[in-house]
């Protein structure tokens, strides 16, 4: 029972499990749904009817006629304190902050209405990482939840960050704590995206937008046949930064570096945005129509000149599977040739 209600569970889920499955609200802050749970947040935690301690609900079995209340006064205190501590952990300045308002931890902090902390704040152990392009690494604002090891080790299976040292001089660290260039990194920026706060920061979007700034759009990326789904976050008409939408196959959020600091181009004043045709040593710009025209005439031209497997078709990892299909078909059914090739097959 939760809240007063009963519900039926499977052997092996968890309270946090059971309530999702059910539309009941649990905040969490370190969990990842679908890894192995951590319970070092403590937001999760309920008061479960003859326990003696507080239970984490993402990692704690459901089990027959447990009754368990998820906003006790013991709970929302036990809360309000951890977010203390948390706040208190690091100079957590929402002011300055790049993830002001896609922040998990003010987010709790408003929800929970805590307007003090009544704990130090604790001093600046580790200087902020800026020696790399992509990711700006903060240990100032990390709370050492540990999603971003999660991530690396179960999602990505990179294996290249990982909890080092102990007690208050504990960090986030690639092997051997090098900057993340010289570390087994390969600049996925799935660490960045499951942060729940600004501890990690993509380098390239930073000071490009404020989330209420930004309109999402979701596409498909145009680096493979995958499909992994993205969302583009837009302002102004310029992309100012990539993620992967979550919940969606085929990715379910993850993305390659690629596809998350691949984007850059679209807003390159020298990319092409019209054809080009070249007359008497020079290029001029022509209209689609024009420039399809003139292609049609000379593969005819080659076609009836050669015959049509002097043709080749070469497609590209870059396109769908649909296109690629496409391509295929213009080549077989329309040319008459099996010349088609394809960039992936070395």
């Amino acid at each position: 029972m939760i809240n007063g209600s009963e519900f039926p569970f499977k052997e092996g889920e968890t309270i946090l499990q059971v309530a999702e499955r059910n539309g009941v609200d649990i905040p969490t802050l370190c969990h990842i749904r679908g890894l192995t749970p951590t319970g070092a947040c403590r937001i999760c935690v309920v008061e479960a009817e003859g326990a003696r301690n507080l239970l984490p609900s993402c990692a704690s079995p459901a089990v027959r006629n447990m009754v368990v209340e998820t906003e006790s006064e013991r709970v929302i205190q036990s809360r309000k304190m951890n977010i203390e501590l948390l706040l208190a952990s690091g100079p957590h300045s929402c002011l300055t902050c790049e993830a002001n308002g896609d922040c998990r931890l003010q987010e709790l902090a408003y929800r929970y209405q805590v307007e003090t902390i009544r704990f130090p704040e604790s001093p600046i152990r580790y200087p902020t990482e800026t020696s790399n392009a992509l990711i700006i690494r903060d240990f100032s604002r990390c709370i050492l939840c540990g999603r971003c090891v999660q991530a690396c080790n179960e999602v990505q299976v990179n294996r290249a960050i990982s909890f080092g040292y102990r007690g208050a001089a504990s960090k986030i660290v690639a092997v051997g704590d090098l900057p993340y260039e010289e570390s087994d990194c390969v600049f996925c920026g799935e660490c960045v995206q499951v942060c729940p706060v600004g501890a990690l920061i993509e380098r390239p979007s930073r000071f490009q937008g404020r989330p209420w700034e930004i309109q999402k759009i979701q596409t498909t990326c145009p680096y493979c046949g995958v499909g992994c789904q993205i969302d583009l976050h837009i302002r102004d008409n310029r992309i100012v930064r990539v993620t992967g939408v979550e919940d969606v196959p085929p990715n379910f959020g993850s993305l390659c570096v690629k596809g998350r600091f691949g984007c850059d181009f679209v807003n390159q004043p020298e990319r092409l945005t019209a054809p080009l045709m070249k007359e008497n040593g020079h290029f001029r710009k022509a209209s689609w129509s024009e420039a399809l025209s003139l292609v049609a005439q000379r593969l005819g031209e080659i076609k009836s000149k050669y015959g049509a497997d002097s043709i080749g078709v070469f497609s590209s990892a870059k396109i769908t599977n649909e296109e690629n299909y496409v391509a295929q078909k213009f080549a077989r059914a329309v040319i008459g040739t099996n010349n088609v090739d394809h960039c992936a097959r070395l």
